[in-house]
This record gives C-alpha cells, structure tokens and sequence, in this order.
C-alpha cells in the first residue's frame, strides 16, 4: 500500500514541476515505476480524478492566480500554462469557475481555486510526540490593523481535520482566489464573542481592508476585528510529511511560554492565527496579545 501511495505522491510531484510542459502518461508511468495502465488506474483511485482532469483543473487555477497579480495577458496566460488555444483556455476556465478569465482578472470576483492535496499526507495522522526534542522556535511581537475578515464557519471543528471533516477543502481554494492583507488565507479558534450559536470555535478565511468593498461568497461571513498585537510562533523549517510534528512543537512551545517576561498577558478576546502549514519557513502560529496593565 505504501508503494502505491508513493507512487501516486511521485505523479502529483512530477505534474507540478511540468505543468507548462505537455505530461503524457507515458511520462507518468516512468515516474512511477509502474506501467502506464496501472499508473492511471492508481492516479484515479486515489486522486479521484483522472490524470488529465487533475492537469487541467491544476493548470486552471494555477492560471487564475496568474490574472490574479494583474499585468498579464489572457493569451499569454493560456500559452505560458498549456493551453493550445485562447479560445479553448476561456472555454475551460468559464466551465471551471463560472466567469472569463477577462472578468476575473478585472474584477477579482471570489472563486474555487483547485488545491491539491499530496496524497502521502491523507495517510499522516497527528501523534503524540517525544517532547524532549523540541526544535528552536522563533518568537517576535507584531501588530495587526483593524481589519475585516471572511470567514466560512463550521459546526464543531475544534482543528483543521475535523473541519474540512465539516465544509470541505474547497473553503481554502475560494479563500487563495481572494486577496488578502497578509498575503494568504489565515485560520483562525475564534473567541467566544465572535461565534455564532451552533457554530465552530475553528475556521478559515482572509483577512481584508476595512475599506475594501468586496464581494462576499456565498455561505461566508464577515467579522471585524480591532488593532491587536500578537506574538508570533515560528518553528524551523520541515519537511512536508513532517507538518504534524512541527504544529505540536510549536504549540508546544506556546503554551510553555510565559509573555508576562516581556510585558504582556493572553489576550483571549481576540483570535488566535494559525497560518498553512509550509515546510520551507516552519509552522507559523499567533497569539494575541495585550500589555500588563499598571493598575491592578
């Protein structure tokens, strides 16, 4: 089972690094060491797509981040990506995300963005970890604007497990398809007086202007959250099978820490921040924070 899955993770790796280029099953095949029936069978199994149908949503939504940025062509976008036609590139991409790649790239309008997922991580589960090796964390004091947020809550999702459990993984393509004030979607374990009734304490959305005027998709909400700072929790870099060690070792970290050494308490009127898990900079968590008061 484990080679099959390893032989699926090679496939998925190989499309990524060769998405512009023309990826036969030919190619998949040497990848996976596995004849090119059979890495087609695998590939369906456990992507649940055929290989061709994964390359095109892939290149689908890697083209819609491209318009995204603004100051590119849809022509040149369709070529640089794989597309042997503009027409065929707009045809695809309204049937994927419901607008023309012109209409996106003017308007931003939210869409769901294709997010592959490894498939050798499906089968990682979180354990409970020696904590006598715990790497170096990096901690620093930042402080976030007054902001707006939207958000797609859950039902009872205390982490990101049991949520994509609740609403699915889709939430984190629509929220890649919008801009954002840190660049990237955050999730967030929202204190109890920014909940609903019957509403999860963990959700995931991103975070914007209060000045923007923008459009909110369809079952997300909009909270909006004052000035705050925050201690920020960043672990060392990993690789990627090894995310779940790095969350609990900066969690870890986080709750040993004590931030009365440098003037501050918990603040737990705001939420805390949890950003993708991204073997290349460590895991990043934030904790808000408030200043001790002198009067007590």
């Amino acid at each position: 089972m484990k080679e099959q899955i390893m032989a699926v993770q090679k496939m998925q790796e190989y499309i990524e690094d060769n998405l512009s280029d023309e990826i036969s099953l030919g190619d998949l095949s040497e990848v996976s060491h596995f004849s090119p029936w059979y890495s087609y069978r695998l590939f369906r199994n456990y992507i649940g797509l055929t290989p061709a149908e994964y390359i095109r949503r892939l290149r689908l939504s890697h083209s819609a981040m491209i318009l995204k940025k603004g100051g590119s062509k849809v022509i040149d976008v369709a070529v640089g990506i794989g597309f042997g036609s503009t027409d065929g590139f707009q045809r695809a991409f309204f049937r994927e995300f419901g607008c023309n790649p012109k209409e996106y790239s003017r308007t931003k309008i939210p869409i769901p963005l294709f997010i592959p997922y490894g498939v050798k991580f499906r089968e990682i589960r979180k354990e409970v970890l020696n904590m006598e090796n715990v790497q170096s964390i990096f901690v620093q004091l930042m402080k976030k604007p007054r902001r707006k947020v939207v958000i797609r809550r859950g039902i009872n999702a205390e982490d990101y497990f049991s949520y994509c459990e609740e609403v699915g993984c889709d939430v984190w393509g629509i929220l890649m398809s919008m801009d954002s004030l840190c660049g990237e979607p955050v999730c967030l374990w929202l204190p109890e007086n920014y909940r609903k009734a019957g509403t999860s304490r963990y959700v995931q959305g991103v975070e914007v202007s209060t000045e923007d005027n923008i459009l909110i998709p369809e079952g997300f909400d909009v909270i909006e959250f004052p000035e705050t700072e925050y201690l920020v929790f960043q672990g060392e870099p990993f690789p990627e099978e090894d995310y779940s060690q790095a969350i609990v070792a900066v969690q870890h970290s986080m709750d040993k820490y004590d931030p009365s050494l440098i003037g501050y308490e918990w603040d737990n009127e705001n939420p805390r921040i949890q950003l993708e898990p991204r073997g290349e900079r460590g895991y990043i968590e934030m904790r808000a924070v408030k200043k001790i008061s002198s009067v007590r």
